[in-house]
């Protein structure tokens, strides 16, 4: 509604900063805790794929030692020398077969199952994620609005997407990556030293070169990369803003103003970007230095070791596959710890969004509204959108079945909070409101709102037919009914000139005017059929011409119903049957337009401030 617009129009919450810095979880350890607590149905399933993983790596990394052995039943048969003598040993061909199918059943045998770990990982984060956006969906119905005025609505939608997302990106790749990397880097260090503690030593201390000067790469490039993000969305932030302002822009001749800005922002991400991008990019000659500068460390090394008869020249291929083994899990660990920060950081929020105080189960109401006439009362209503500000003071009306209502006053009086209490939608501070003689608040909040068709300043369609917009979730309509509600609204005509009716696909090509769009959620309201009607601002948005048009429709609209109408155009409510003249949360004025005008009060200075404004 529109007074809440404004509470509700707070900075995006999310789980990134400005220009898309991951912030850091909160409690990483019981954030994880909870999520492995969510997915406890599948913690099996993936028990059994992280195993599938690590077996699979276990395969890869005896595969080194088994091609050591065939090298070394090769080597057999080349030529040596003994006793200044040349003499071809022959080869056990039987031996080097038999290592070959042995090798390739090893590395078979780890592909089959680290596609079966893909898959398992693959199905379980996606039934996780559908399973998650299914309760945060079914969470936004148990929320009361209280929390939506105090979150933004792309924070919630933030939560449902990019969060949701995050954790099944997570669980479908880091955590096997972690498990497989792990592994990786244990089991080929063992096999080192269980193969050469020497050759060990030697390709460790080469590989730790390579990895302090990465280090030192990645602490000095950390911080241009979070300058770049900043400017990033700096950059976005006013070329968005700029485009969404074109045309102030221009009359105001603001575009040098706007250029330099621009050009100023443009010079801060070049220069954070070249240096991140540069620093970022020495990262894979360096991982390359570091495998080439192992494989002369061990060539050398292992050649000496060789000549002395301490090694076998299988040990030093053997080593030629481990340094790669070793180095390569490395990077993927650091990349797969920064994903689980950022999987935290997502859980965290999702977690909380799942944690929120829901709207109290009515699920043992037996009181329902039936056949209801319209007669509605105001007793004595107090109210707060926060304990320490109340907005409703001592609100007390009457009104009788079929009358017309309208609700004025100054913004922040609040005329919208009125209507939001008589649906339900927050609870009372103090008071009641009845229906036809029932407290509104035994009975349940769905049958409540049954009773209520509504037509708002904003004109809220979705994308579909726009017979499917105005039947909406009403079961049991006829195309018949359709037609006479848009005929009765003035509606009909205008639809039938379209190339498809009623089954004219509403979307952001769809060029219907803000009247049109107002006329469809009028033909809308008439479809629901309800006893009482709100009009909060109808009119607001659309010029005089169209304001008539739309105003026809929502008289005819409002014959036989309770209506309550929010309006500040007072022209429009001349021909209600009691007009409320609200103030700071009271109702200090009531009657008819002429009552009130004779009064010569608060709603005659209003009424005639508007005119004095157009004069």
């Amino acid at each position: 509604m529109s007074e809440n617009t404004e509470k509700r129009q707070m900075p995006m919450g999310g789980r990134r900063g400005m220009g898309g810095v991951v912030e850091k979880p909160k409690n990483f350890k019981a954030t994880w805790a909870k999520l492995i607590e969510y997915s406890k149905s599948y913690v099996p399933a993936i028990i059994i794929a992280l195993l599938a993983a690590a077996i699979g790596t276990l395969l890869q990394i005896v595969g080194p030692d088994k091609l050591k052995d065939m090298t070394n039943e090769i080597a057999k048969g080349l030529p040596a020398l003994i006793n200044g003598k040349p003499i071809i040993g022959s080869i056990d061909m039987n031996a080097v077969i038999n290592i070959a199918w042995l090798l390739v059943f090893f590395y078979a045998g780890s592909a089959l199952l680290s596609f079966a770990q893909s898959f398992i990982m693959a199905t379980v984060t996606q039934k996780i994620s559908k399973t998650m956006r299914t309760d945060i969906s079914q969470k936004i119905n148990r929320l009361p609005l209280r929390y939506f005025d105090k979150s933004s609505y792309g924070d919630v939608l933030s939560r449902v997407t990019n969060d949701v997302d995050a954790i099944g990106q997570t669980l479908n790749q880091s955590i096997g990556s972690l498990v497989t990397s792990i592994t990786m880097f244990v089991g080929a260090l063992i096999m080192m030293f269980y193969n050469s503690w020497i050759l060990a030593l030697t390709s460790v201390g080469a590989s730790l070169i390579g990895f302090v000067l990465m280090m030192v790469i990645m602490k000095k490039s950390q911080k241009h990369f979070v300058s770049q993000q900043k400017s990033l969305g700096s950059i976005n932030g006013h070329i968005e803003e700029i485009y969404s302002g074109h045309n102030v822009v221009k009359v105001y001749n603001g575009g040098r103003e706007a250029k330099k800005t621009f050009e100023e922002i443009n010079e801060n991400l070049y220069n954070s970007a070249w240096k991140s991008q540069f620093l970022s990019g020495l990262m894979m000659p360096i991982m390359q230095f570091i495998g080439n500068f192992g494989y002369v460390a061990v060539c050398v090394v292992g050649a000496a070791l060789a000549i002395n008869g301490t090694i076998s020249f299988g040990v030093i291929v053997a080593f030629m596959m481990y340094i790669r083994l070793f180095t390569q899990p490395l990077s993927q660990m650091a990349q797969a710890a920064n994903n689980l920060q950022r999987a935290a950081a997502a859980g965290e929020r999702v977690f909380e969004f799942l944690d929120e105080t829901e709207l109290e189960d009515e699920s043992h109401k037996a009181k329902t509204l039936q056949n209801i006439q319209g007669n509605v009362e105001f007793k004595h209503v107090k109210f707060g959108y926060t304990p320490e500000k109340t907005i409703i003071n001592d609100f007390s009306a009457k009104i009788k079945q079929g009358q017309k209502v309208a609700i004025v006053g100054p913004t922040g009086a609040g005329k919208t909070t009125i209507v939001n209490l008589l649906m339900r939608f927050y609870e009372l501070d103090g008071g009641e409101i009845f229906l036809d003689g029932t407290p509104i608040s035994q009975v349940p909040r769905e049958n409540v709102h049954e009773q209520f068709c509504m037509v708002l300043q904003d004109t809220w369609l979705f994308e579909g037919t726009i017979k499917e917009n105005i039947i909406f979730s009403k079961q049991g309509i006829t195309d018949e009914q359709v037609i006479k509600a848009c005929k009765t609204v003035g509606l009909h005509h205008f639809i039938k000139t379209l190339p498809d009716g009623y089954d004219t696909i509403l979307n952001d090509k769809a060029s219907l005017s803000e009247g049109q769009k107002q006329l469809i959620t009028i033909a809308r309201a008439m479809i629901q059929n309800a006893p009482l009607l709100i009009l909060d601002e109808a009119t607001s948005s659309v010029d005089t011409r169209t304001e008539r048009i739309v105003q026809a429709a929502m008289d005819k609209l409002t014959v036989g119903r309770t209506s309550f109408v929010i309006a500040h155009r007072l022209s429009t409510i001349k021909n209600a049957d009691m007009i409320l003249v609200m103030k700071d949360g009271d109702i200090i004025e009531s009657g008819s337009h002429n009552e009130l005008l004779d009064k010569g009060g608060f709603y005659e200075e209003l009424y005639n401030s508007q005119f004095e404004a157009v004069a």
